[in-house]
């Protein structure tokens, strides 16, 4: 019964944002009121380069793939692993550390569903990676990747749960995005690079 802990243990990590502390660290604006208001890897992007993007993607990535590995070196059952990931998930959405206002949860979703399948953990990125080459549009790149992201977990790992929770991960990143699709839709969304 212990390894439920792991459930707010999960909340608790995912409610670390690694672009607040980096960029503090680094000397950037506040990535909640400069750019697009958003403390993830994109917004960072824009805000301190190259650097600044990489280290908060993997920040992210991490704080929700540590409780996963956790999860699995327990050896515990696939319903709590999937319950341990969502909680890591929405604590990036809603960090208990930040006043519950927090980033889009992609990175964080990518830690949760690597934490699935390893497999799965490169699909993402490559998916994002191809249509991010061919569109040069960020939102898009992850939009197509999370919208595969349930169709990626179902294939690889056949866990009927790990894809409910995916789709569940999908479903809320696509109403994150929804300032992003209205510019999309207006052909006002930036590109990266620009």
């Amino acid at each position: 019964m212990w390894q439920w802990l792991l459930v707010p243990f999960g909340y608790l990590s995912g409610s670390i944002n690694s672009a607040i502390p980096l960029s503090r660290l680094l000397k950037l604006p506040d990535p909640r009121t400069e750019g697009s208001k958003n403390p993830g890897a994109t917004n960072m992007l824009r805000l301190g380069g190259k650097k600044a993007a990489a280290l908060t993607l993997t920040g992210d990535m991490l704080k929700s793939l540590l409780p996963m590995l956790i999860g699995q070196g327990l050896g515990i059952d696939p319903l709590l692993l999937a319950a341990t990931g969502a909680a890591a998930f929405l604590g990036h959405l809603f960090p208990a550390f930040y006043g519950f206002q927090g980033g889009k949860g992609v990175a964080t979703a990518w830690g949760v569903l690597t934490g699935f399948s390893w497999m799965v953990g490169l699909l993402l990125p490559l998916t994002w990676a191809v249509v991010a080459k061919l569109t040069r549009i960020s939102s898009v790149s992850a939009l197509v990747a999370a919208s595969l992201a349930p169709i990626y977990v179902w294939l690889v790992t056949g866990i009927a749960v790990f894809a409910w929770t995916a789709l569940a991960m999908t479903a809320i990143m696509i109403w994150s995005h929804r300032t992003n699709i209205q510019r999309l839709l207006r052909g006002e969304e930036g590109r990266i690079g620009r």
